[in-house]
């Protein structure tokens, strides 16, 4: 099927597209831009040199996909921007490609809302939600079928685990275990997603683990080497252990729990004690 291109549009010469592709008006696809087939860009869409998509996305009016990194080290470096395929980028999403040479990438069968962002050196997994002006700042990290609602800010280097869900207005910067619920200014840990995790078909045996994972951690007053300890021993489970393996490899810290004090040292958990009277 050939491509449908508007009058108004203008492709790079080195541009490649695939079959099948709608392109509207005014919209820009820059040189060293690959395109699968299918993908239907609205109009005003500017995708930028580095750029690879694959096939069946909807890019709607306004968004800028590619563009350089909102990064004062970047130095006009060829880098790379990857977006996968089924995704649908509403108005105005910015996605900006990475620096020095590493890249940005989204997965699959991700929704994007309007004015979402995400920065540079971000790799976000597949079926993740974002909702209008959630924002990654640069070198963030969020897996798959993650949510993140409405007016949410990341901090640089935060990852977001796998069936997580980000209440809206939060400040994210501590990761975020994977099946946990977020927020706050500072975000804090709520509770389990259950609801995402019932979505995403884990079974109840499963589930139940998870709860159990999610209380040794942030209910039973351990620090978090004993409480991973803890949790490895006890919760047998594919997503139990991928549960582990998150908190061991965080660099910044994962998020407290409600009413927890954080030492800094021994990165504490413990809940916080009443008030002596």
């Amino acid at each position: 099927m050939a491509n449908t291109i508007h009058p108004t549009a203008i492709i790079g010469k080195k541009a490649k597209l695939g079959d099948g592709n709608e392109i509207g008006p005014g919209c820009i696809i820059d040189d060293a831009v690959a395109l699968g087939s299918n993908n239907k860009l609205w109009m005003n869409v500017y995708v930028g040199p580095g750029t690879t998509m694959g096939d069946g996305n909807q890019i709607h009016i306004g968004a800028i996909v590619g563009h350089m990194p909102q990064d004062l080290s970047y130095a006009g470096e060829a880098t790379q921007t990857a977006i996968g395929s089924r995704n649908i980028i509403r108005e105005y999403v910015t996605i900006h490609r990475g620096t020095k040479g590493s890249g940005t990438t989204v997965g699959d069968d991700n929704f994007l809302m309007a004015n979402a962002h995400i920065a540079h050196d971000c790799h976000v997994g597949s079926k993740t939600i974002f909702a209008n002006l959630a924002t990654l700042a640069g070198h963030c990290e969020v897996d798959d079928g993650a949510v993140l609602s409405g007016m949410i800010v990341v901090h640089q280097f935060v990852r977001i685990g796998k069936l997580a869900m980000v209440s809206g207005l939060s400040a994210v910067n501590k990761d975020v275990p994977p099946y946990l619920l977020c927020g706050g200014r500072p975000a804090v840990i709520q509770g389990i997603n259950a609801m995402g995790m019932r979505r995403g078909g884990l079974s109840p045996e499963v589930r139940q683990e998870i709860k159990r994972a999610y209380a040794l951690l942030y209910r039973e007053g351990f620090n978090v080497p004993h409480a991973v300890e803890a949790i490895a021993k006890e919760c047998r489970s594919r997503e139990a252990q991928e549960f582990v393996a998150f908190v061991k490899a965080s660099q910044r810290g994962i998020s407290a729990g409600i009413g927890a004090e954080i030492e800094e040292e021994g990165e504490s958990l413990l809940p916080k004690k009443p008030a002596q009277y």
